[in-house]
């Protein structure tokens, strides 16, 4: 029989004869899948301009409501919630890999009663009861548990950053609908000021008209402009009320009957945002970080799928004690054991070597993922910044239009009043003036819009992310 020595020492003999396993492609490395432009087509900006934007961007827009309703989503939007429920998950799975690695204890106790009687002779019985604890260890000789951690390790890293992209998508959504509201209310406002001064060029119209120096035409028209208005206005009435209904629905509310706090919307600031160079991008944007942790991980799983190719060395170690006396355990027989197993799969049908292609497939649609997501971030941050600009002159150009249209329509007013000019011309100068302060304020939403789009593709307050749990570090 092969002494415990001599085993310990064929089996270090056969494990040292197997290959090493090979090693996975580094996906941690610094080597980026796609040429980084070195500066922005339309801007550009030091590290030191962009950082001061790295937390809490929305404060540049200077409106005290959206301060609160920022908090407010942060602490009961059923988005994050559910983020973080995902974060919970990679948590656990991510414990019970590194349990894996641990020894495995185990404690058995029975006990057994066995009578026994032939015909025609007196019984006897036979008592036994056993207690004892087992112990079992898998030698992590090629790394696959580790592997099989670091690949946890990295899902966890990646719901991280899913959280922080939904904060950050739910955090721009409010923003953008609570100003899309804002925006509506004042254009409540400025319709009411239009059917005002729409019902007083009625008035003068049909004065005219009793005085025989207007026409019914000129009349019926101006009253055709009164109702265009009132139709306007109740239709955004009912815009106001459902994008109220949406940010409740984003803040996690009830929607009937929610209207959040009002405040003017020409007084929103419009915030320049510096952006920073674009190589920052790999480390501001979250879905970038998610996308790079989840091919650290398809690396880890490449590299778990080749050692499981190795043979599995297990550690076995038993203690027992046995008596004949029932449960009393008196005079116990002590009984002491430890072995070594290895074990090596011979044939599978090639399961595991069709495992490590998928793995390796898995990561090379990982990487056209990663490279495809760092070419849609640089897009939307050229896009974003050329927006701003856009937006930003045309603003500058509307209020030029508007002023022109009041006066237009002043002087319109005023020669028809006296007689010397005609109603069409009123009621085009009308039509120019409604059309161009309608205009100026969707302008000034457009440009809030624009900013809440650059401050989203530069990653927001990227800073931002759930804390480790000390038992998960």
């Amino acid at each position: 029989m092969m002494t415990s020595s001599r085993f310990v020492l064929c089996v270090s003999l056969l494990v040292s004869a197997c290959a090493a396993v090979p090693t996975g492609e580094d996906a941690t490395s610094a080597v980026v899948p796609v040429s980084m432009p070195q500066n922005w087509s339309t801007a550009t900006a030091t590290l030191a301009q962009a950082q001061a934007f790295d937390r809490d961007w929305w404060l540049q827009f200077k409106a005290p409501p959206l301060m609160e309703l920022l908090k407010e989503a942060e602490s009961s939007a059923p988005d994050l919630r559910i983020a973080m429920e995902r974060i919970r998950l990679a948590s656990i799975a991510l414990k019970q890999s590194r349990a894996a690695e641990l020894p495995t204890v185990n404690a058995t106790a029975n006990t057994t009663s066995r009578n026994n009687r032939a015909e025609g002779f007196s019984s006897t019985s036979n008592d036994n009861s056993n207690l004892g604890v087992s112990l079992s260890y898998e030698l992590d000789l090629f790394g696959r548990l580790d592997a099989q951690t670091r690949a946890r390790e990295a899902d966890f890293s990646a719901t991280r950053y899913d959280w922080q992209t939904a904060r950050l998508a739910l955090l721009t959504s409010v923003a953008s609908t609570y100003f899309q509201w804002l925006q509506t209310d004042a254009r409540i406002r400025l319709a009411v000021e239009q059917q005002a001064v729409a019902q007083r060029i009625l008035a003068v119209a049909q004065a005219r008209q009793r005085y025989g120096v207007a026409t019914q035409i000129d009349v019926m028209q101006q009253q055709a402009v009164v109702l265009s208005q009132e139709i306007a206005l109740g239709n955004l009435r009912f815009q106001q009320q459902q994008l109220a209904s949406a940010l409740a629905l984003l803040l996690g509310r009830i929607p009937q009957g929610y209207a959040p706090a009002l405040f003017e919307f020409t007084q929103v600031s419009v915030p320049v945002v510096p952006a920073s160079l674009p190589s920052i991008l790999l480390t501001r944007r979250p879905d970038l970080g998610s996308a790079e942790a989840a091919l650290v991980a398809a690396s880890a799983n490449i590299d778990a799928a080749r050692a499981a190719l190795m043979p599995s060395l297990s550690l076995t170690g038993s203690y027992g004690l046995s008596s004949s006396i029932l449960v009393g355990m008196a005079d116990p027989v002590q009984s002491v054991g430890l072995g070594l197993s290895l074990m090596k799969v011979l044939f599978d049908g090639g399961q595991q070597d069709l495992q490590i292609q998928s793995q390796q497939t898995q990561r090379a649609i990982l990487v056209e993922t990663y490279a495809k997501a760092i070419r849609a971030a640089l897009k939307e941050v050229e896009d974003g910044l050329g927006n701003v600009e856009l937006t930003a002159r045309q603003t500058v150009l509307q209020e030029t239009q508007v002023d022109l249209a009041q006066r237009s329509l002043r002087l319109a007013e005023l020669r028809y009043r006296e007689g010397a000019g005609d109603f069409l011309t009123v009621l085009e100068s009308q039509r120019a003036l409604f059309s161009a302060q309608d205009q100026q304020l969707i302008s000034q939403a457009a440009r809030l819009q624009a900013s809440i789009d650059l401050f989203k593709s530069l990653g927001g307050d990227w800073s931002t992310l759930p804390e480790l749990d000390q038992s998960t570090r």
